[in-house]
């Protein structure tokens, strides 16, 4: 049995988000800066989002803040 920890979970780009919520990157960024999703940054410096938050945001279901 394995259990799935949060860093095993799917990351999206800026351009993935983007393309589901049918935006421009730099509004996806700016959610992010204004705390409407929750940005993890690589290594590189680049931002990533998690799946599972993004989806329930595009179906409007509200997500509670564990940070």
């Amino acid at each position: 049995m394995s259990a799935r920890t949060p860093e095993a979970e799917p990351l999206l780009t800026p351009a993935e988000v983007a393309t589901m919520f049918r935006v421009d990157p730099k509004t996806v960024t700016r959610w992010a800066k204004a705390g409407k999703l929750t940005s993890i940054r690589t290594l590189g410096g680049h931002r990533r989002y998690r799946e599972t938050e993004v989806r329930a945001l595009l179906a409007g279901i509200p997500q509670q803040r564990t940070e």
